[in-house]
Formats: C-alpha cells, structure tokens, sequence
C-alpha cells in the first residue's frame, strides 16, 4: 500500500542500523562469490526465526554490489548473533576467509550505528512503508515534523 501522505517514523528507545554487502570483483569466479550470496538468506531465516535475538527488520538491493540495511534492537544483541557459536553468521564468516580471505575475488563490507531519539530523522512521501517505517511506527509529518529539523527535535513517538 502506497502512503500518499507524509509521514516519519519513530522507534522508540534507541536502536542499531547496520549496513552490510557484497561486492562481485570478480565476477566469473562464481565458485567464490555463491557460497558468499548464500549465506544471508539463511542467516536472514534463522533470525526471522528469532525475534529475540534482536533484528527488527531489513531492506536489501541487488547488482554487482548489494547492499543490505538491518535494523537492530541494541547493539549487544548485534554483537551476540555476530559471536553466537551455534548461529549461521559465524561458520559463514570463517568459510568466506577459508575460501577468500584476502583474495580479492569477493568483497564485503559493514558499517553499524547507534541512534536514539533525537539524532535521527526521516520522511517518507507516496512510499509503502519502508525502511524505519516498516520497523518502527509511521506519524503524520505534520506540525513540529514537517521539517527535518523538527523531526529531529522531536525525537521520538508523537505525544
């Protein structure tokens, strides 16, 4: 369903977004990069599968770079699912360095914040709900958050 109206979302407390990907450098060397496109749907299962361990939701693109944002309730549950030796994530990154480690042939990459009310802002116009918005609640940017500057300020749920 696309919302024609203007909204923001809020999560309320603090919570983590992590950016993660892939990236085909070599893109023939199918042998390299498959098992490495494999591994996050079954992490992506076993999460889903898991709901406290911590991931709120995600979005994720294709192309010879992926890109995939998850957003997470804290950053000790990020850090566990990472560490957790009975998890997906944690066989799947010591194969990729058994079979690629520092070859070149694959790269991949993450990046993770922290936010809590009042350091993050967003908007969203005629968009399905998305993003924050889909793991969060959607209000009404109107008043004090028709600015970027307002939702900032706001920080939070509405009242």
């Amino acid at each position: 369903m696309i919302h024609s109206q203007r909204f923001a979302a809020s999560v309320e407390g603090s919570f983590v977004v992590f950016l993660i990907g892939m990236r085909l450098n070599k893109p023939w060397k199918l042998h390299k990069w498959w098992p490495v496109a494999r591994a996050m749907p079954r992490m992506l299962e076993e999460l889903a599968a898991r709901p406290d361990a911590g991931m709120l939701g995600g979005e994720m693109w294709f192309g010879r770079t992926t890109l995939m944002i998850q957003y997470w309730r804290s950053m000790e549950q990020l850090m566990a699912y990472a560490r957790d030796r009975d998890a997906t994530h944690l066989p799947a990154w010591r194969a990729f360095n058994r079979a690629v480690g520092t070859s070149g042939d694959v790269g991949i990459w993450h990046e993770t914040y922290a936010a809590s009310p009042g350091t993050y802002e967003n908007i969203y116009v005629n968009m399905p709900s998305f993003g924050l918005g889909k793991v969060g609640s959607l209000h009404p940017a109107t008043g004090a958050r028709q600015s970027a500057e307002g939702r900032l300020r706001a920080g939070g749920p509405p009242p």
